[in-house]
C-alpha cells in the first residue's frame, strides 16, 4: 500500500478536518487555502520541486522560513499578512503532528517558526454625529435607497460583521418583541443580538413591502438582495457604503481621512457602547468575540472617555495665570540677539 504524503494530508486537512472537525467558515478556509496556493508556487519557482511530487519532508523549516521571506521581499504583503499565512501553515501542521508521528521532529521545527512582531493597527471609527449623518443620506423614498438606508442601520444596529449581515435571510429577523436578529458569524457559530426601535420599525416596513422569490421558501429568501435578485455580497455592501461616504464628503458633510469600510460601522459600534458604560462581557457577547482581550481594544482608542475619566479623577494642579507676550520684552529680545552675533 502506498505511504500517505503530503498531498494526502493536505486534501483530508481542506476537505475533512477544517470544515468537519473545526468547523470553520468557507471564508477562513479560503484564506488558508491562499497560503498553500502560494507556499506551493513558491516551492516550484523557487526550490525547483514539483507539487506533485511533493513530500512531508520536503516541506521544513528553511523552506517555510524562506517562504515567509519571500512573501515579504517579492510579494511585498506586510508583516500582518505574513503572520497570517504562517498561523495557516501552523494550523496544518499541528494536525500533521498526529497523522505522522515519524515527523515529529521536523514539523515541531516549523511550529516553532515564530510571529514577527507588528505595530498596533489604529482602530478607525465614526463619532456619534458622524455615523447619524451617513445613516441618513439613502433617499428613503425610492426602492433601493429604502433598501439601503434598512442596510446600513442594521449593520450599524448589530454591530455585524460584512459577511454576516450578507448571509442574513428573512427567517433571521423576529419583528415581534423582543426583536432580534439572529447572526450566523465565524465558525458558523449563532447569536442573537437586540435592535433598537427606530430599527424595528424601519425592518418592519422593509419586510412589508418585499417582495419573495416564490421559488423558494419565504423565510430562506436573502434579507438584501441586489439588482438581480440575488443575494447582495460583502462586495456590493462595501460598494454601496463607499457611494454615500463620498457624497458626504462631496457635500462636505464628512471630514475623515480613513476609509470608511463595513468595519468600520462595527468598530463605531462597539466604541459607542463603551462611551455608554455598557459593560464590557455584554459587549463581548454583543459582538461575538471568544474572550474580552479583543473587546478592551475599543475601550483603549476612545481618548474621549479617557480624557474625560483623568479630567474627574485628578486635580488640575497647572498655575491659573496669563503670560505676557515675551517677544515684546526688548531687554529679552537683546540678549537673545547678543547671543545669535557670538
Amino acid at each position: 500500500m502506498k505511504k500517505a504524503d503530503l498531498h494526502y494530508y493536505v486534501t483530508s486537512y481542506f476537505r475533512s478536518y477544517l470544515p468537519g472537525q473545526k468547523n470553520l467558515s468557507s471564508n477562513t478556509i479560503s484564506g488558508y487555502a491562499d497560503a498553500f496556493r502560494l507556499l506551493f508556487k513558491f516551492c516550484e519557482e523557487k526550490k525547483g520541486l514539483r507539487v506533485d511530487r511533493l513530500k512531508i519532508s520536503d516541506v521544513d523549516s528553511e523552506v517555510v522560513c524562506g517562504f515567509l521571506d519571500w512573501l515579504e521581499t517579492e510579494r511585498g504583503c506586510s508583516v500582518s499578512t505574513r503572520n497570517q499565512r504562517l498561523t495557516a501553515l501552523h494550523s496544518f501542521f499541528r494536525y500533521l503532528q498526529k497523522k505522522s508521528p515519524p515527523d515529529m521532529e521536523a514539523i515541531q521545527g516549523i511550529l516553532d517558526i515564530p510571529y514577527k512582531k507588528t505595530a498596533m493597527a489604529v482602530v478607525s471609527y465614526l463619532s456619534e454625529e458622524q455615523m447619524k449623518i451617513l445613516l441618513s443620506l439613502p433617499d428613503a423614498d425610492t426602492k433601493e435607497g429604502f433598501r439601503d438606508q434598512v442596510m446600513l442601520s442594521l449593520l450599524y444596529d448589530t454591530g455585524a460583521r460584512v459577511q454576516e449581515l450578507a448571509d442574513l435571510k428573512v427567517k433571521d429577523i423576529r419583528i415581534e418583541s423582543p426583536s432580534v436578529v439572529t447572526l450566523h458569524g465565524k465558525g458558523n457559530k449563532t447569536r442573537q443580538v437586540p435592535v433598537m426601535t427606530k430599527t424595528r420599525a424601519l425592518l418592519k416596513a422593509y419586510l412589508e413591502h418585499y417582495r419573495y422569490d416564490p421559488g423558494i421558501s419565504r423565510g430562506d429568501n436573502p434579507l438584501f438582495t441586489n439588482q438581480k435578485k440575488g443575494k447582495l455580497s460583502r462586495w456590493g455592501i462595501s460598494y454601496i457604503i463607499n457611494k454615500y461616504v463620498e457624497k458626504a464628503k462631496a457635500e462636505k458633510l464628512l471630514d475623515i481621512d480613513f476609509p470608511v469600510t463595513p468595519h468600520v460601522f462595527r468598530h463605531s459600534k462597539a466604541v459607542h457602547m463603551v462611551r455608554a458604560g455598557i459593560n464590557l462581557i455584554y459587549i463581548r457577547d454583543f459582538l461575538g468575540h471568544v474572550d474580552c482581550s479583543t473587546t478592551e481594544i475599543y475601550a483603549r482608542i476612545d481618548t474621549e472617555l479617557k480624557r474625560k475619566a483623568i479630567e474627574k479623577a485628578c486635580k488640575d494642579i497647572l498655575p491659573e495665570q496669563e503670560y505676557k507676550d515675551w517677544t515684546t520684552d526688548t531687554d529679552l529680545m537683546a540678549f537673545l540677539d547678543s547671543l545669535t552675533k557670538v
